[in-house]
């Protein structure tokens, strides 16, 4: 679907007057950029000498981000999928699993921001602050759908555990941004 259009198609179509794609294939394109900012900082650290004794780690950074950077760009497809399929569940699914990958990515960045190339430790920042968004854009989404299916306990559960990742997101991005501010400004 949109895996293969141009970036500009999706906006035309996310601008549109259409029921998809929405906020939840939009959190997913917006984790799958901070995913793919973070491929970029390992890129331009491997293989450098300054770098050398962080290279185990930035290789399993990169293999995390690139593993990532791909099952957010199935979920924007898969967003407009179970929108349009009017399945409440799947229209759940989709951003709740978004969210849980923001989680997992975001945790990338603070290790990134402290063994990275320190030239695009802004890279790393922006990388956060997207998976930040992306997890709300997705809660958001998650929310409605909690709401439209009418199952209190699910809601309760899923709820629970995302306002936990919310509170560990906001700490990882305060981390991530505190050094990514000392790099930048010494």
């Amino acid at each position: 679907m949109y895996r293969d259009e141009s970036l500009k198609k999706y906006l035309d179509d996310l601008a549109a007057k259409l029921p998809a794609p929405g906020g939840g294939s939009a959190a997913a394109l917006n984790a799958a950029l901070a995913a793919s900012l973070l491929s970029m900082v390992a890129n331009f650290t491997l293989g450098r000498p300054k770098y050398a004794r962080f290279e185990a780690d930035v290789k399993k950074i990169m293999v995390s981000s690139e593993k990532l950077r791909k099952e957010f760009l199935n979920l924007v497809d898969l967003d407009v999928k179970a929108y349009k399929s009017k399945n409440v569940r799947k229209s759940l699914n989709i951003p709740f699993m978004t969210a849980r990958l923001c989680f997992e990515g975001i945790k990338l960045c603070l290790p990134l921001a402290t063994k990275g190339n320190i030239n695009l430790s802004s890279d790393v920042g922006a990388a956060a602050a997207l998976f930040d968004g992306a997890f709300s854009a997705a809660f958001f989404s998650v929310d409605i759908n909690l709401k439209l299916l009418g199952d209190k306990g699910l809601a309760k559960q899923v709820r629970k555990e995302l306002d936990q990742k919310a509170k560990i997101i906001k700490k990882l991005k305060m981390q991530t941004e505190a050094k990514v501010g000392k790099i930048i400004r010494g």
